[in-house]
């Protein structure tokens, strides 16, 4: 029979609703049943795409045995960390508090009935190995210390919380002077930690670190900083070599377990997509590489294809396995040395192709129609295996983040299609997530749910500007007000700024975080104050501005002291520091009703484009011609 995860809108929770697992989603009924029958709660927290969630499923909450023994024992949750960023938030960092190790998913966490966490791990297989405990022999264990170590238990809680709250920045004098030099000292660090023949920072496992190479592509635009474009370049051209890139369907994994970016984990996500998408197109500008663009056309390419639903919106992530094996859709059996397990191969660039076609004896041109070729027959044979599992749920953040990605990669190669998809999508998800100017953060047959989170607000905010700039639609104007006055009447920390990761009004958990730092995903507060500032220069609105500072000061801190891992903060920082120049162009006999410094008045009777040259919050007056406008950005008067 199937347990209670049967009615979740998740895939993840859905593969788990047959266990023998007496499991609960999160929610009030699971955490009154712990309080009322003093029993401690198992938490899992994992995710569809995740490999060793599916091994750990497989070997213990498949087996009958084991799941007797977690029924007895414990109330067992199970969580998406996808649908629920801030539990994942807080039971991570409690996990790398109580085990000094760090986390990942499956996440295994074992809690008081007032949902403090008092012992943890990732991954345990069923039987003793690998040096790790087995999970059979440790469900008894951890149930007995919860019953006979109440006092050392509630101590060692108290500590953690009191740990939690110091991870969330003091609050900050909003006189002292905001960090300016941070950028250069995060900068110097990441030319210590880069490789400078692989590309990447640091060793295995590598990651590809997006925001940070869109820091460096900044720092090389604004400042012509070479070395910035170095390290950028030189990441994006290897990567796009190595297996970490599918060189047949286009798109990238989620990370390679080697420094050389050759075999990657085989999961792909679509928020590691749509933030590479942004860098390659970025790159591509900056240097007219035509491998950056064949990446960037090459997740575009996969995006429609694999991850976009019917209705327009995208789904979430594939899977690293298929046929319970990680990787088979994605190796071949070539008569050649093999650098995969079982002896197969996986397709990455070995070789120049210039240095390919000079060996042929052949040119440029027909080694690229050869290779060109033989790519479309192994995708097409490939397209006959059994296809990775797709997580087919919709996200508000990870599509706001392909949404802006695709608009701004629509304006640098200047393709309407992907303009339409990504305006697409953003009308499915007003039209879908966006209820009673509430947003709601997941989607998945027809229902909408889940209180939505910063990232959500942040990310959309941001996609909605990237969407502005490409092609002015007054409902994306509207809506991207709505969103900004959402985000800082439900999430901002009037008394100390910054941006907390859940609402005012969201359910109490044991910790609100404020996040900062990069991850996978950029910090929401980053992205929030990037955002606040470009539409409060659009609008001249002193209160998105005063938020956005507000914010970076929260973080002043962290800034100072501790410059690495937070890019998007760096990037928003430099734009506090040096306002850029913004053009602002707009059609005003089809641009119908405008906000703010857009409504400025312009020649009665103009039909043609209407255009603006800004610095900061003061704008030259309206230009209604091309040399006019050519001047202004010269800085003739």
């Amino acid at each position: 029979m199937p347990n209670r995860l049967a009615g979740e809108t998740s895939p993840y929770l859905l593969q788990h609703a047959g266990n023998p697992v007496d499991w609960y989603p999160w929610g009030e009924e699971a955490l009154a049943r712990a309080k009322a029958e003093d029993k401690p709660i198992l938490l899992s927290i994992g995710y569809s795409a995740c490999h060793w969630c599916h091994v750990m499923a497989h070997e213990s909450f498949e087996d009958e045995g084991v799941a007797a023994l977690m029924n007895d024992l414990f109330v067992n949750i199970k969580v998406d960390r996808e649908e629920r960023p801030d539990l994942d938030q807080i039971y991570q960092t409690a996990h790398a508090m109580l085990t000094q190790r760090s986390g990942g998913w499956p996440l295994t966490m074992f809690l008081t009935p007032d949902q403090a966490p008092f012992f943890g791990g990732t991954y345990f297989p069923k039987a003793s190995r690998y040096g790790l405990a087995g999970f059979a022999d440790l469900l008894p264990r951890i149930a007995a210390a919860y019953r006979q170590q109440g006092p050392a238990i509630a101590e060692q809680n108290a500590r953690l919380k009191a740990a939690l709250a110091l991870t969330n920045p003091d609050a900050q004098d909003a006189r002292a002077a905001l960090p300016v030099d941070a950028p250069k000292l995060a900068f110097a660090a990441l030319m210590r930690s880069f490789d400078r023949v692989y590309g990447g920072f640091g060793g295995a496992p590598k990651f590809p670190h997006p925001f940070e190479l869109e820091f460096c592509l900044r720092r090389y635009a604004s400042r012509g900083d070479k070395s910035a474009l170095e390290i950028a370049t030189v990441t994006l051209a290897r990567m796009a070599e190595g297996g970490i890139h599918d060189q047949l369907g286009g798109g990238f994994c989620r990370y390679s377990v080697d420094a050389e970016w050759t075999i990657p984990h085989f999961e792909k996500m679509l928020y590691d997509n749509a933030a590479l998408l942004a860098v390659y197109a970025d790159a591509w500008r900056a240097t007219g590489e035509a491998a950056f663009a064949r990446a960037a056309r090459g997740i575009v390419a996969w995006t429609l294809r694999d991850m976009r639903a019917p209705e327009g919106a995208f789904y979430s992530s594939l899977d690293a396995d298929s046929e319970h094996e990680e990787g088979k859709f994605y190796v071949w059996t070539p008569d050649a040395v093999p650098n995969f397990e079982h002896a197969t191969w996986h397709l990455r660039v070995g070789v120049p192709l210039a240095d390919v076609a000079r060996e042929l004896g052949i040119a440029l041109e027909a080694a690229e129609t050869r290779l060109e070729l033989a790519r479309a027959k192994l995708f097409a044979a490939r397209e006959q295996r059994v296809h990775p599992g797709r997580d087919d749920k919709v996200l508000t953040s990870w599509n706001a983040l392909m949404i802006g990605a695709l608009a701004r990669a629509a304006r640098v190669f200047d393709e309407a299609e992907w303009l339409a998809a990504a305006q697409r999508a953003a009308d499915f998800l007003r039209g879908s997530l966006w209820r009673d100017a509430r947003l709601l953060a997941t989607y998945k047959d027809g229902r909408s749910h889940l209180n939505a989170y910063l990232d959500d607000h942040a990310y959309l905010l941001a996609a909605l500007l990237e969407l502005l700039q490409t092609s002015f639609r007054t409902q994306d104007l509207s809506w991207a007000i709505e969103i900004a006055d959402a985000l800082l009447e439900r999430f901002e920390d009037a008394a100390s700024g910054g941006l907390f990761f859940t609402s005012h009004d969201h359910e109490a958990l044991i910790h609100r975080p404020k996040p900062a730092h990069d991850n996978a995903t950029p910090a929401g507060n980053g992205i929030a104050a990037q955002a606040l500032l470009t539409l409060g220069h659009w609008l001249g609105e002193a209160r998105y501005l005063d938020a956005a500072e507000r914010t970076l000061r929260a973080f002043a801190g962290e800034l100072g002291e501790r410059p690495s891992g937070v890019a998007s903060l760096l990037i928003a920082l430099e734009e506090w520091t040096s306002p850029p120049t913004k053009v602002r162009t707009l059609d005003l006999s089809r641009a119908g009703a405008l906000t703010g410094a857009l409504a400025r008045p312009h020649q009665d009777g103009e039909a043609a484009a209407t255009a603006w040259v800004c610095t900061g919050t003061s704008c030259l007056p309206p230009i209604h011609a091309l040399e006019a406008l050519e001047r202004g950005l010269a800085g003739e008067a």
